[in-house]
């Protein structure tokens, strides 16, 4: 427990991040989430005023992808764990696109 509380008062000193972070960047964080919902709640509206759903449907899976992002690296602290829980959830991810991917051809053909 020393140990890992030492390495990180090694990082916070050489400037890597800092743990926990402050109030102020969590509301940092909840204002890009807030603006990134607003333009996907646009961007459903302009679909349903007829916009092309071929920018539409992209647009919105990768609005959610970063907002999916931005809430597991600072609210689930995934930014701040080790290296190899990193990588696992990442594989994780990319597996779980790829059965997403794989189910969505089999059913639209």
């Amino acid at each position: 427990m020393t140990d890992t509380h030492d390495a990180q008062q090694e990082q916070d000193q050489q400037g890597q991040h800092q743990y926990p972070p402050s109030t102020g960047e969590y509301w940092q964080i909840a204002a890009i989430l807030a603006v990134l919902t607003a333009v996907e709640i646009g961007l459903y509206y302009a679909g349903q005023a007829g916009m092309a759903a071929s920018v539409t449907i992209p647009g919105l899976i990768i609005l959610t992808i970063l907002k999916f992002v931005l809430v597991v690296l600072w609210f689930m602290h995934l930014r701040f764990d080790r290296p190899v829980l990193n990588r696992l959830f990442i594989i994780g991810l990319i597996f779980a696109g790829v059965l997403y991917g794989i189910v969505a051809l089999i059913t639209l053909t």
